[in-house]
């Protein structure tokens, strides 16, 4: 099983959001950025856990917990010209975007903020508190993961 952490704007989708959905399901789509789809593509798999990340608010952190139900396939976002994340280039026979479905599993006791994961020691390394690192989703390790929920208190 893999860790990750994927952020989401709460106004846009928030665990709220996903935690209304039927079955607490959905899939995670527009993302337009080749790596993090290369995460969703090859390295997602059912069962992986995930950290829900709210940012671009007020108090930037994690929120929730969520688990990949369902591994990669084509963003059907990308065909539709009335939508937001429409992709001209992308080819229905060779898609060039791909999404994951995942389930809301709970929201984290309180918010555990970008600002007091970056003070802590542990989590030095972890991609998401390193300058420059703007990744939608990023992988999170075991001794990230745990530490994190340490945290949650």
């Amino acid at each position: 099983m893999n860790y990750w952490l994927m952020k989401s704007e709460p106004n846009a989708f928030g665990i709220d959001d996903l935690e209304k959905m039927p079955n607490q399901t959905e899939h995670w789509d527009g993302v337009r950025n080749y790596q993090a789809r290369n995460m969703m593509r090859d390295d997602m798999k059912v069962g992986d856990q995930v950290f829900f990340y709210h940012s671009n608010c007020d108090v930037p952190g994690i929120v929730g917990l969520m688990e990949v139900v369902r591994e990669g396939y084509p963003d059907h976002t990308a065909f539709d010209p009335q939508c937001k994340y429409f992709d001209p280039k992308s080819d229905p026979q060779n898609p060039r975007w791909i999404m994951v479905d995942i389930k809301y599993i709970k929201h984290t006791k309180r918010v555990i903020s970008l600002a007091e994961l970056k003070k802590c020691g542990a989590l030095e390394n972890m991609p998401l508190v390193r300058k420059g690192n703007r990744l939608s989703i990023l992988p999170v390790t075991d001794q990230e993961w745990n530490t994190i929920l340490k945290m949650e208190g």
